[in-house]
């Protein structure tokens, strides 16, 4: 009888699902807006009109993004391709940008960010990573 159950614990933890199990490939297809940003003091975060600006990603099917920024009325529009990435302890989305621009938030690259996916609905920026804004994102369609 020990037997059987010990076999059944070790069959249950090899197929159990983890956050990182999650088919993430269809999910993340769609528009992304940014609801929060944060700096380095706490309490410092904004959220709608009260963030500095506005921002959207449209991840397409075909592996390609674009990115839309407005600030203060002025829109700058970038593209590139993604891809995503699991690893044993988180999955991110890796943007890759066909140039460089002002509106890349990222602490290694001017033509590549990162985001941790926290989950189907929400993403974060590694930007704030070197003194940049902490950015979140949610998924709206």
């Amino acid at each position: 009888m020990k037997k059987q159950i010990l076999f059944l614990m070790i069959i249950g933890i090899l197929f159990s699902c983890s956050k990182n199990d999650i088919n993430l490939d269809n999910q993340i297809i769609g528009n992304w807006k940014l609801i929060q940003m944060s700096g380095n003091i706490p309490n410092s975060e904004t959220t709608g009109t009260e963030m500095d600006w506005q921002e959207n990603y449209l991840l397409n099917t075909d592996g390609t993004f674009q990115k839309s920024r407005n600030r203060d009325g002025v829109i700058t529009e970038i593209s590139g391709t993604y891809q995503l990435i699991n690893n044993s302890t988180e999955s991110l989305l890796e943007l890759n940008f066909n140039s460089e621009s002002e509106i890349i938030g990222s602490c290694t690259s001017n033509t590549k960010e990162t985001m941790n996916i926290q989950s189907e609905t929400i993403f974060l920026s590694y930007w704030n990573a070197c003194d940049g804004p902490g950015l979140r994102y949610e998924k709206i369609d």
